[in-house]
């Protein structure tokens, strides 16, 4: 008998269905009359779990006594005895009690696999051993359960139980995961959404690797050669070809499996203009490449392969993708390419994809090397056609004899060819020569330079006119076509920086980023001053030591009016190149104008906060506090009456409304202030170490002692936070919480660790906040709902919320499982150990 077959449900956290879908798969088996029984579930008291488990048979459970109380654990010999062909064993991860045939359950699963009985087991990601660290860092709780990942990676079948953090936690609101006791301390601790968001990133990267294995595996088996690529941030290299959105998009695909996983697209344009790239191609490869969130470079190089390298490690890229070339097979003689150039120096540090596509070895025209109009190469070309092809062809001639027209259109042709490789003056050197060699070798008198015949003279000279026209010609296409190139390379890039304005795109920074880019430059500063006679001034720069002092000490100086300017530093640009960098150069100054107004707005918003504020407290003062006032003053004047004799209950009475009156403006007054000092940024805490449940305690005087109840454990560790601020934020937070409360309902200030950070949560079951109105509360002087005048004057949470941030924490609001609003006050913690018993202690079954 072979070994059994292992089928895991893999879930982020308890709760999300795995157990469910293990039995429903069990009773499917059943119905195409699968021998299936139930070894061990555990329904943990659901409903809807207990439910499934109607219909299967379930094998009894060995009884294990351990101190003193009796535990039940799976079976194995009576598993083994049934030997059914499919075996539900939950939990795999879980520890056997003391005494137990083996230690861990995944090692009883081992044993059914290999007496050939086939498992359908569950786990939790957190309980993979390798993620262990990873999983205490993010919800605080070190798992004691662990199962060793090589157990799981050996499974023959991994199905993800995936279910968003939001509807999991509307499972545990309802009752359907823990009892209802708990579902407030679990939502709080373990089953925050942050928590669960991890968590399932977790599972589904797992499960992602686990997938990329089983691709590995078929494409060995099927002989598969297709690359698949690594978690590597990718460079692109496009050449305006339709190839490109293939490459952007295998790109796109590679960075997708690794975090933090970019994509950056680079067009390198010749600085002499000649490419073949398309402005409508380029233009949709751009649109492309940000949809999938990466970015596109213009860059300038005379040499693509090394201006390509060059950014890729000025980036610090760890892998470039580029297409196999489109030339055909016999333009290799020109040279190997970029690709293979690109693949010969990227050395160790650069992986270089080169990437198949549909255009491969379609034709592409032949590659223009840098240099002058007809590129360096040709010219040189030219000449040796022009200077060595007559030559050549007159030894060859003086060893046939075809006649003088013959003669005559065959050194034609080598001025042709002299002029179609390197222009005017080659051919004009192969005219020269070749007319001259025709006249001594081939005209008679032989041998001499002299013409007898004045039909060959005739002869001669059409020769000589016709080389020299072709060559004309050959070189003023040459120019035509350098000069439209260069126009369209410059409208380009004009293109790009009309767009960037389009799209409002205000970085001073990002966009001398762009020009040094475009330029080759290694760095550039813009430079102002108020006048003639004042110094120059560095308004922004980019690149590693930027000119900051004078821009006429610069490589290139691009005035901007009257008082600016823009300093290059790097290499000297041709005077061609500088009507594209006028253009950056004027809209720098519009971008550091638009930055200078933002900055105006915001003072001006500012200033007019400011006064919205002191209006608003002008208000408070003539309206708020004037209550209390004349509250107080008409007691005090009623007791000073000489025409009513007060009993003592009257006098007891108008004294304790003196007293309350008293409270009330020492509580406004302290709120006001206390909203003065963060408005104008006067609030400097005094840090320290220290325990909750020395300052919140101290936080409640100011409501009913039957009003609160306090869950904050000693086990806690220390915050960082200054005492006086913390007080009066949760003093604040509280009595906001019992005003809205219901009369017969208490208000629970409860406070647990999570990683590295204490949160503390002022739970009510009033009538809550809509998600739209929870921002909106922390602003000053609001009042939500109808709360009535002469209630406070709305600073309350907002000063909360000043003073949280201010020692370093957040303050943000969330609804209340069954109604209500929880004020959730984070704090950082001096100690990133918590108690495992208090930071999770409704998950420490399924979730430790």
């Amino acid at each position: 008998m072979g070994r059994g077959k292992l089928r895991i449900y893999l879930g982020a956290a308890p709760g999300v269905g795995k157990t469910y879908a293990m039995l429903s798969e069990a009773h499917r088996r059943v119905e195409r009359g699968t021998d299936c029984v139930v070894a061990f579930v555990e329904h943990h008291n659901r409903p809807r779990t207990e439910v499934m488990l109607h219909g299967l048979e379930q094998l009894p459970r060995r009884e294990l006594e351990y101190r003193g109380s009796l535990f039940t654990e799976m079976d194995v010999d009576a598993v083994l005895g049934r030997a059914p062909a499919v075996a539900l064993v939950d939990e795999l991860a879980h520890t056997n009690v003391p005494g137990s045939r083996n230690a861990k359950r995944w090692q009883d699963v081992e044993e059914l696999l290999a007496a050939g009985i086939d498992v359908v087991s569950t786990v939790n990601i957190q309980h993979l051993e390798s993620l262990g660290d990873v999983v205490e860092s993010i919800t605080g709780v070190r798992q004691r359960e662990t199962v060793p990942d090589e157990v799981v990676r050996r499974a023959d079948q991994i199905e993800l139980v995936d279910m968003s953090p939001q509807a999991l936690r509307r499972r545990m609101a309802h009752g359907n995961i823990y009892k209802s006791d708990k579902v407030d301390a679990a939502l709080s601790n373990y089953f925050r959404p942050g928590n669960l968001t991890a968590l399932r990133e977790l599972a589904l990267l797992w499960v992602a690797d686990r997938v990329d294995e089983y691709l590995t595996e078929y494409r060995t088996d099927h002989r598969v050669s297709k690359i698949w690529g690594s978690r590597e941030r990718i460079v692109v290299g496009l050449t305006g070809g339709p190839e490109g959105r293939t490459l952007i998009r295998r790109a796109a695909r590679l960075a997708e499996k690794g975090a933090g996983g970019e994509v950056m697209a680079v067009y390198i344009a010749r600085s002499d203009g000649l490419t073949s790239a398309s402005p409508k191609e380029l233009a949709v490869q751009r649109t492309l490449v940000e949809d999938l969130g990466g970015t596109f470079h213009h860059v300038v190089g005379d040499d693509i392969p090394a201006s390509l390298l060059d950014f890729a490690r000025g980036v610090n890229a760890t892998q470039i993708v580029l297409g196999s070339s489109r030339r055909k097979t016999w333009q290799y003689m020109f040279g190997p390419g970029v690709g293979a150039t690109v693949a010969r120096e990227s050395g160790s540090d650069l992986d270089v994809h080169i990437v198949t596509h549909d255009e491969v070895a379609k034709g592409r025209g032949l590659p223009v090397a840098r240099g002058a109009r007809l590129g360096r190469s040709r010219i040189i070309w030219g000449w040796i056609v022009g200077a060595g092809g007559p030559v050549i062809l007159a030894l060859l001639l003086n060893t046939v004899d075809l006649g003088l027209a013959n003669d005559m259109l065959l050194f034609l042709t080598v001025t042709v060819a002299a002029a179609l490789l390197g222009g005017l003056y080659p051919a004009l050197a192969s005219a020269a020569f070749g007319s001259l060699l025709l006249n001594y070798y081939y005209t008679p008198p032989l041998h001499r330079l002299t013409i007898a015949d004045p039909k060959n003279i005739v002869a001669i000279a059409i020769f000589v006119g016709v080389a020299v026209s072709v060559a004309s010609v050959v070189d003023l296409a040459a120019r035509r076509t350098h000069q439209a190139a260069r126009l369209r390379a410059e409208s380009e890039i004009l293109s790009f920086l009309a767009g960037s304005v389009l799209r409002g795109e205000t970085s001073l920074e990002a966009l001398l980023e762009r020009v040094r880019e475009t330029f080759g430059m290694e760095s550039v500063a813009l430079l102002e001053r108020e006048s003639d006679v004042d110094p120059w001034t560095c308004a922004g720069s980019v690149g590693p030591r930027p000119l900051v002092e004078r821009p006429e000490d610069a490589d290139v100086d691009m005035p901007v009016g009257d008082h600016m300017a823009l300093a290059l530093s790097g290499r000297v640009l041709p005077a061609s190149d500088r009507r594209v960098l006028a253009a950056f150069a004027a809209q720098a100054a519009v971008v550091l104008d638009r930055q200078r107004l933002q900055h105006e707005a915001d003072q001006a918003k500012e200033l007019a906060e400011g006064n919205r504020i002191r209006t608003a407290l002008l208000a408070a003062v003539s309206h708020d506090l004037r209550t209390p006032l004349a509250g107080i003053k008409a007691a005090v004047s009623s007791l000073r009456s000489d025409d009513v004799a007060w009993s003592e209950e009257d006098q007891a009475e108008l004294l304790e409304g003196i007293e309350d009156g008293a409270d009330r403006l020492d509580h406004l007054v302290g709120n006001l202030l206390d909203m003065s000092r963060l408005q104008t940024g006067t609030v400097t805490p005094l840090i320290r170490e220290i325990d909750l449940d020395e300052v919140v305690p101290m936080a409640l005087g100011g409501v009913p002692e039957d009003s609160v109840e306090l869950e904050i454990p000693e086990s806690l560790p220390m915050v960082a936070v200054d005492a006086g601020l913390l007080e009066r934020a949760v003093a604040n937070l509280v009595e906001n919480a019992v005003k809205y409360s219901p009369a017969d309902e208490l208000v629970l200030v409860s406070a647990s660790a999570m990683a590295d950070r204490v949160e503390m949560r002022v739970v009510d079951r009033g009538p809550g906040v809509p998600d739209e109105a929870k921002d909106r509360i922390f602003a000053p002087f609001q009042r939500y709902g109808d709360a009535p005048r002469g209630t406070g004057v709305g600073l309350g949470l907002a000063v909360a919320r000043g003073f949280a941030e201010a020692m370093g924490g957040t303050l943000n609001a969330e609804d209340t499982p069954g109604g209500g609003l929880t004020m959730v006050l984070t704090l950082r913690a001096v100690d990133s150990r918590p108690d495992l018993t208090t930071a999770a202690p409704a998950a420490e079954r399924q979730a430790s």
